[in-house]
């Protein structure tokens, strides 16, 4: 009866939470405009054609609240047909399969998954097998890509809770469209700021005469400091920051000052991997401007590729192959827009992240009500209607 009790529980917490997401609204659905540079139709990462997305959302008994999130770059086969990419290391406390050959090749060769701490190496090992059984595939070296933030204070990573499975489910079910944000994937047992926080994406659009290319960004926040929104000190006003206990000699446990943020940026402007790695910096802009400082505990990575297919590569070639890339003095768009679809995936994963509870501990979702007053009181609402001519 115990048992039936407690699968119970397990199950409405789910059902409530995802009905909880479905009612929190988005950044701009409050009227939150972010940067200049129009979005997607989307507002996601999805907005750049051919990228995939899927969740596996793993909530079991009373201390596994954590998940494994899949972003599929492109279509056809990345093994023989690699694609640019590059990854940025803003503070290198983490755990980042793959890394060190996509830094040495500028490639990436497999889809990338973000999930817990301590399950990167069976989501890793799962991974290898799903490339495996793709076409085209042979007895090949693979280099899976895998990043992670630690989300123990709400689930029991130790237990390794994502195996193949998980990493199957979130794979098969990719897609293009909208994304599920907040408490989802590898972003169910995460936080930001002190509060819940999730997965949260964005996009933006530069205008023709810079090139019409497409920016999307996904994150998995995981990391402190004191939360600003568009300027506005919402950290200070709700009085959750780092340092707080120090500053104020306050009886709380803010210790909000560690914690991890992994960051994926997509886009179809045709760049190689040196550029790829100038566009990954502008997401660390992006990420400073929500208030984190990068902790010394924090590890906080960016995975950035293109999709163009010019400047998709074979694998093998006894010629040389040529690829049409921009120029550096066309960088600066895209600069400015992974910056600010940076800094709304952020504010979206809190946005949409619902309260997640276990027996390890609680992270509450922001207030929204709360959080609306603040904006509200600073003027930072509606700066795209009010500030028009």
């Amino acid at each position: 009866m115990g048992k039936v009790y407690l699968i119970a529980v397990v199950f409405l917490c789910a059902f409530s939470s995802a009905i909880a997401a479905e009612d929190r609204p988005r950044a701009r659905d409050i009227g939150l405009v972010v940067g200049t540079f129009p979005t997607g139709p989307l507002n996601a990462i999805t907005d750049v054609a051919g990228v995939k997305v899927g969740h596996a959302t793993v909530i079991e008994g009373d201390d596994i609240r954590t998940g494994v999130t899949a972003i599929i770059p492109g279509p056809g086969n990345l093994y023989t047909h690699p694609m640019p990419a590059w990854i940025h290391v803003g503070n290198g406390y983490g755990k980042l399969i793959g890394e060190t050959q996509v830094r040495e090749f500028g490639e990436l060769e497999t889809p990338i998954l973000l999930t817990c701490t301590l399950c990167v190496w069976s989501a890793a090992n799962a991974l290898k097998e799903w490339v495996y059984e793709q076409p085209g595939m042979g007895e090949h070296t693979v280099n899976p890509i895998v990043g992670e933030t630690n989300d123990s204070r709400v689930n029991n990573m130790w237990a390794d809770p994502i195996q193949g499975e998980q990493v199957f489910e979130a794979l098969d079910n990719a897609s293009g469209g909208p994304v599920e944000e907040g408490s989802v994937g590898a972003g169910t047992g995460t936080q930001a700021f002190g509060w819940k926080g999730g997965i949260g994406t964005s996009s933006r659009v530069l205008p023709e005469s810079l090139g019409g290319y497409t920016v999307g960004v996904l994150v998995q926040t995981n990391f402190g400091g004191t939360l600003t929104i568009n300027g506005a000190p919402v950290g200070r006003e709700l009085g959750r920051y780092s340092f707080r206990r120090e500053l104020e000699s306050a009886g709380v446990d803010d210790n909000q000052e560690d914690g991890s943020i992994m960051m994926v940026v997509a886009t179809d402007a045709p760049l190689n991997a040196r550029s790829l790695d100038r566009i990954a910096m502008r997401a660390i802009m992006g990420l400073a401007r929500t208030g984190s400082f990068a902790s010394n505990g924090s590890g906080d990575y960016v995975i950035a590729f293109s999709t163009d297919p010019g400047v998709r590569r074979p694998r093998t070639s006894d010629t040389p192959v040529a690829s049409n890339v921009l120029v550096n003095d066309s960088m600066s768009p895209l600069f400015a827009a992974t910056a600010e679809a940076t800094e709304e995936a952020i504010y979206n994963a809190i946005f949409k992240a619902t309260t997640v509870t276990s027996s390890r501990g609680t992270l509450e979702a922001i207030p929204i009500e709360d959080l609306k007053r603040i904006l509200e009181k600073y003027q930072v609402l509606g700066w795209d209607k009010s500030q028009r001519p």
